[in-house]
């Protein structure tokens, strides 16, 4: 996102320790080489003022000298307008609540050193002490093409050290350049060949001279690797490339839905012995409803998709150090480019279809601020795991012992998701957002062998970030919604006391165990109808009611509709529960059946084929779920997004299920 005004400086670089800022072009070794400074003293924040995460840490040099490292995006040029640029370009001139650097440390690609210098050239323009680090000299010279660091350090009039970050050669050198750096601060001088007009065509030439003398003796024509070029005209073709990039997603897709589950089940089965021992030894009372449904059950439904966005963030990091990542938006830039959409958003699309959670946290890799938001705005249109509940019971409500139209319609919702979040991207770059999609401006890295300590760190800094950021809201959300369903208390009701006497009844006469416990909870089934009937939610859905009431809904479905803003899988086990099945949440015959025979008031069936269509449509397309809109704030840094976007989606869904109801009525299909 763009600078905001920044009111405080952050924490992490307002020491007495030296400030070094790493920079350098994308896919350059920089965050391997902040992991190996200081990794173990490393911690994950915002940028004062700005949704843009850094990371910073601290380490020490040769002698002692203590210094505060800061990691800055990557960025080819400083004159680019991107909020990257101005962070960098803010943090090197020290505006605003940003200390100015006591050193620079800049890394380029020696397989590519003529874009690297170019940046190089804008930093040598600046009063900040510089060193060069030439990463990866050792796929150059797999290449045929040796670098001269020396030429380089006489060119540039700064030290230049050769380093391979991956395996750590070089490093200790490194150290103690930085250290020699520091102390005594000196100011740096500008190269007298340096361009002075700071335009990038000046600046190219000026590289590719400086490249031209630091390279004599290799063939720098000859440095382009045949094995990435035969991979590049594989996964950046119009056809091999797409098929490629599904079989890539595919197995990332497959990978996290299967290893995802096992940690997962783990946690939920955590929470509920959790949630047993509250119950076995707190007083019965308000006080242990709220802890084991209010405070376990809020942090359960939050810490349950922690494995995923863990996972999520581990595999992709792993595919942008192979350099694969880059490929990918290349060649999904063509195909959403039409939509008003980067090709960078197919991520977050993707990972959207197991949640919109970490689909709208790994928003953060596209650089442009309209395109951004504009994916933040349509991602929740992915068809997420959570909505899975909610289809099949809806679908089997619709076709009956019919798998084969159940199926289709079930593949359908996932369609109209899709459909539907391209269309609102086309209509966002015409009216709100209005421009069209950044064209992507990005040189193909090297491949790599990935870091699996970056990818490991990258999971856990976005872990973390999860739970204390969104973790605190839905936790607070599922409080506020429990009490809302819990409250005003009522007693048992006459139906279930009536089911306990039978009950009773039979137990005194030493009647059937399978029978007294079904009877048994048939009566906490019908006690919890009538809690939920009587609560504040449910006198919210009555009194909202009237405004469902064009699309067919009774106050049962509309309480339904209401509760699942809390989460969309919730609307399974309010429909149960007002059915008198338990609170169930998973969807079998049983629970199908006393849902599906379901009455309203008047004595109509409330899922007709009409209503269970309307009600689908609108859990495709509607904004059900705060946990989205409480990241979708925190990633937008405003309240409004979230707010437009809950309006938008719950508008959108509305008009959508009442077209489907009306239009099947008139079709003469209720």
């Amino acid at each position: 996102m763009g600078l905001a005004a920044a009111t405080r400086p952050d924490p992490a670089v307002s020491t007495g320790a030296a400030h070094v800022a790493l920079i350098g072009n994308p896919n350059t070794g920089k965050t391997t080489l902040f992991n190996r400074l200081c990794a173990a003293r490393a911690k994950t924040s915002n940028f004062p003022g700005t949704t843009t995460s850094t990371r910073t840490g601290r380490a020490e040099l040769p002698g002692g000298r203590a210094i505060q490292v800061v990691d800055l995006p990557g960025l080819y040029e400083l004159q680019l307008d991107y909020p990257e640029t101005r962070i960098a370009r803010d943090v090197l001139g020290g505006v605003g609540v940003f200390r100015r650097p006591d050193l620079v440390v800049c890394l380029v690609d020696a397989c590519n050193l003529t874009r690297n210098l170019v940046l190089v050239g804008e930093l040598l323009a600046y009063d900040v002490p510089l060193v060069v680090v030439l990463n990866m000299v050792d796929l150059a010279q797999r290449r045929g093409l040796t670098v001269n660091a020396a030429t380089l350090t006489r060119r540039l009039g700064v030290p230049v050290v050769p380093m391979v970050a991956r395996t750590g050669e070089g490093f200790e050198t490194l150290q103690a350049v930085m250290a020699r750096a520091l102390e005594p601060l000196r100011p740096q001088v500008r190269p007298a060949d340096l361009p002075r007009s700071g335009s990038v065509d000046d600046l190219t030439a000026w590289a590719d001279g400086i490249l031209a003398e630091a390279a004599a003796g290799s063939s720098i024509d000859g440095a382009v690797d045949t094995f990435t070029e035969s991979l590049d005209r594989t996964f950046t073709h119009p056809v091999l490339g797409v098929l490629a990039f599904l079989a890539v997603m595919g197995a990332l897709f497959w990978t996290l839905f299967a290893l995802a589950t096992i940690p997962m089940d783990l946690i939920e089965a955590t929470f509920a012995q959790l949630g047993a021992l509250a119950h076995a030894y707190l007083p019965a009372g308000p006080v242990r409803d709220l802890v084991t449904d209010g405070i376990i059950g809020g942090i359960a439904g939050t810490v349950v998709f922690l494995p995923q966005i863990c996972l999520l963030f581990f595999l992709i990091s792993l595919l942008e150090d192979t350099g694969y990542l880059a490929r990918a938006a290349f060649v999904m830039d063509r195909a959403l480019h039409r939509f008003g959409l980067p090709g960078h958003a197919f991520v977050p699309l993707l990972t959207a279809h197991a949640c919109a959670l970490p689909g709208i946290m790994s928003t953060r890799l596209i650089p442009d601020r309209r395109d951004r938001l504009a994916t933040i705005f349509v991602v929740p249109f992915m068809s997420c795991s959570a909505r899975m509940p909610v289809y099949v019971l809806l679908t089997s409500l619709l076709f009956a012992r019919q798998p084969a139209f159940a199926a289709m319609v079930f593949a359908g919702c996932y369609l109209l998701g899709n459909i539907a979040a391209l269309f609102s991207a086309w209509l966002l770059s015409r009216t709100w957002l209005k421009g069209t999609a950044q064209p992507m401006v990005l040189e193909l890295p090297t491949y790599k062998v990935p870091s699996l300590t970056n990818a490991i760190l990258t999971a856990k800094d976005q872990g973390v970030a999860f739970l204390k950021t969104a973790g605190t809201v839905i936790m607070a959300i599922c409080i506020v919604m429990w009490w809302l369903s819990s409250y005003p208390s009522s007693g048992p009701s006459p139906e279930g006391e009536a089911r306990r006497a039978e009950a009773s009844a039979l137990s005194s006469f030493g009647g059937d165990a399978d029978t007294i416990a079904a009877l048994e909870a048939e009566a906490d089934a019908l006690d919890a109808r009538a809690r939920q009937s009587g609560s504040f939610a449910g006198d919210i859905g009555r009194g909202i009611q009237p405004v469902f009431a064009p699309l067919g809904y009774d106050w049962q479905l509309t309480v339904g509709v209401v509760t699942s803003f809390l989460a969309r899988e919730v609307f399974v086990s309010t429909m149960s529960v007002l059915a008198g099945a338990g609170s169930e949440t998973e969807v079998d015959e049983g629970i199908i059946t006393r849902i599906r025979t379901m009455t309203r008031d008047d004595g109509e069936m409330v899922f007709t084929f009409a209503r269970s269509a309307s009600a689908l449509v609108f859990f495709v397309l509607a904004m059900q779920c705060l946990p989205t809109l409480a990241v979708t704030r925190k990633e937008t840094g405003r309240v409004k997004y979230a707010a437009l976007q809950l309006l938008y989606m719950s508008s959108l869904a509305y008009v959508a299920a009442l077209v489907v109801y009306q239009g099947l009525r008139m079709a003469g299909i209720s």
